[in-house]
């Protein structure tokens, strides 16, 4: 079943009780769900059945996915942190497709456009739904109804708990890695297609039925440091390439030129150091941006001058955090993704550059995770509402265009700050609702934009801070009153009531529905 009746959750918004023919919870509000039960496990194996000698190499990914029991039906993952310089999730689905193998589901940690490919085998029933985050034309093909299940959208912390809790299980994970050894450690902070870390792919490794490691970087035993452990792994396969690591530089890694991006970073920097959420000591998440790139310069030229060391900054790492480490301003990175080379390179070289993963930075359905500590959050979005909700995965005309990525897990730190555009393409940015909840608004704090800054009616304590401040402090109906008056009252975008996809709050539980575009 693709979907079954309608409910509206805590937040109003309906959501389905069954997808793809699982029942679903819908959002009941943030820390209100509680799961029961044991974390799923593998199956038991026995050494006794893997070679003596631990040589895991097999002769090409086929073998290795016919040994692995490939058949329909199946899920089966991949990892993204070669970002668009992904070479081997499209080889999968090659393969399957020549095997006549159907109704795959396929689970990546997130799609790009280098996946674009993998339509043809949407269309023809290879795959029959995507569970992750869906990027460009695999976003735009899911608005439009053409995937034959419902597509499910999580945040990285989201999804290694999916797997954790036994929600989704991956029959076979496929994991590219820089480096491997015959026995299947695997690291991905080394070799030809150096990627940094491989942390998106610890629970694959961890859960799967079947796992296969893939490399183009074949060392001797014992790959060091191991980020993926050999123990984990059934098969090993080598082949020409497993990615093209100029292209893990996705977007923008360089500070914005733009003035008004530039005075957004200026403001929401001066906002933290008003508000006196920087001091020694202080940690820190900002994107890979242009604007959150901006944003911690800043940072780093108020630690200069009062002589301040943030204690650690949380990555997606950059040459830019490099620089702030390998200065002395900061004194850990915990890594989470690595956007540039020179953060991959940071990674092998500095000891106090730290690879982490989902479980240990994200996942709320563990005792703890490490977003709870970072004091600043930075983060974007396309569209925010006057209740401070905020969407990331579509845009106001509906269509699906980006994953949640960590941006929901993130959340969760102590003040989470959006600087964002008044309006884009002459839409206004802040409207009286969200096209799709993708974070609740009690989770928001700060809103930056050019011409103002809003602050959440919950946090007291910053309202009563920024009294008296330089900066424009306003309501945000006052900032949606100045975008409306500039642009005009802006369109619903044209929906059906059919829904296509799926948002996962961290908790598993359904926080909205993306609907499928109208003709």
């Amino acid at each position: 079943m693709k979907y079954d009746k309608l409910v509206r959750n805590s937040l109003g918004r309906l959501v389905p009780t069954v997808v793809n023919g699982v029942a679903q919870v819908p959002f009941m509000g943030v820390g209100k769900y509680r799961p029961t039960g044991h974390k799923a496990a593998p199956p038991i194996v026995s050494a006794a059945d893997f070679p003596a000698d631990g040589n895991k190499v097999l002769s090409g990914l086929k073998d290795a996915l016919i040994k692995s029991g490939l058949r329909d039906g199946m899920t089966i993952s991949s990892h993204h942190h070669f970002r668009n310089g992904d070479l081997i999730a499209n080889q999968i689905f090659d393969i399957a497709a020549e095997m006549g193998v159907k109704n795959l589901v396929w689970f990546p940690s997130a799609s790009f456009e280098c996946h674009s490919p993998l339509l043809k085998y949407l269309e023809d029933g290879t795959i029959h739904h995507i569970e992750g985050s869906m990027n460009g034309s695999l976003g735009r093909f899911t608005s439009s109804g053409k995937m034959q299940g419902m597509g499910v959208l999580r945040s990285h912390g989201g999804r290694y708990q999916a797997v954790q809790d036994g929600e989704v299980h991956i029959d076979i994970a496929v994991i590219a890695a820089p480096t491997a050894d015959f026995f299947g450690n695997a690291t991905g902070d080394r070799g030809p297609a150096a990627c940094g870390l491989l942390g998106f792919a610890l629970a694959d490794s961890q859960y799967a039925d079947k796992v296969i490691v893939v490399t183009d970087n074949l060392v001797p035993f014992p790959c060091i440091p191991w980020q993926i452990q050999g123990n984990n792994v059934d098969h090993v396969v080598v082949v020409d390439k497993v990615g093209i690591p100029e292209k893990i530089v996705s977007g923008t890694t360089e500070i914005t030129r733009s003035p008004d991006r530039l005075l957004l970073a200026e403001w929401s920097a001066q906002f933290c150091e008003e508000a006196g959420l920087i001091h020694d000591g202080f940690s820190f998440q900002a994107g890979a941006g242009g604007t959150a790139l901006s944003i911690g310069v800043y940072f780093t030229e108020i630690l200069k001058r009062n002589g301040w060391k943030a204690a650690f900054a949380r990555g997606g790492s950059n040459r830019y955090l490099v620089e702030m480490l390998e200065e002395g301003y900061t004194k850990f990175i915990l890594d989470g993704q690595t956007f540039d080379l020179e953060g991959v390179r940071s990674m092998r070289e500095n000891w106090n550059h730290v690879n982490t993963s989902p479980f240990t930075s994200y996942n709320y359905h563990g005792k703890g995770f490490f977003a709870q500590f970072v004091d600043i959050v930075i983060l974007g979005a396309t569209e925010v509402d006057v209740n401070f909700n905020a969407n990331v995965v579509t845009h106001s005309d509906g269509v699906l265009l980006h994953g949640i990525g960590g941006w929901q897990n993130t959340l969760f730190g102590k003040t989470t700050i959006l600087p964002v555009p008044l309006f884009r393409d002459r839409m206004p940015v802040i409207l009286d609702e969200v096209t799709t909840i993708t974070g609740p608004g009690e989770l928001i704090d700060v809103i930056v934009t050019e011409r103002g800054i809003a602050i959440n009616p919950l946090r007291t304590d910053l309202i009563e801070k920024m009294k008296g401040s330089s900066l424009p402090i306003k309501t945000i109906q006052e900032l949606q009153a100045e975008a409306e008056a500039i642009c005009g009252k802006p369109a619903k975008p044209k929906l059906t009531d059919e829904p296509v996809a799926v948002i996962k709050w961290v908790d598993g539980t359904i926080i909205d529905t993306v609907w499928k575009l109208a003709e």
